[in-house]
């Protein structure tokens, strides 16, 4: 099993338990770490054999755009579902979520997430 990643991925939503946070927005940072076979890649060399980054991505950044969660724990078990759902390959996923500068009276750079699953 195999590890493939994106990180570092940055995306301004409306997600968040207090009024401000659902009317002002906020940055929130995400890790995805996925564990797959990756052997029938390795030898085709073709991306219909991989995991697709781009699509992956393209399922967070849905994830982030398109719903509204109080809680990031909420928002990770949806990126994973989605993910999940699109690879069926997939053997075992992480995502991490960060929200930073989160609305909490004083100085924090972060507050976050990491839920794993596997299959």
């Amino acid at each position: 099993m195999n590890k493939i990643f994106i990180s570092d991925m940055e995306f301004f939503a409306f997600h968040g338990h207090y009024p401000q946070e659902k009317t002002a927005g906020n940055n929130f940072l995400v890790d995805l770490t996925m564990y797959a076979d990756t052997k029938k890649a390795e030898l085709s060399d073709d991306l219909d054999d991989a995991i697709n980054y781009q699509v992956a991505y393209a399922l967070i950044r849905d994830v982030f755009k398109n719903t509204k969660s109080n809680l990031l724990e909420k928002i990770a078990s949806d990126i994973l579902t989605n993910v999940f759902n699109e690879f069926p390959k997939l053997q075992k996923a992480k995502v991490k979520i960060k929200k930073t500068n989160p609305p909490m009276g004083g100085q924090i750079g972060a507050v976050g997430v990491e839920i794993s699953r596997k299959k």
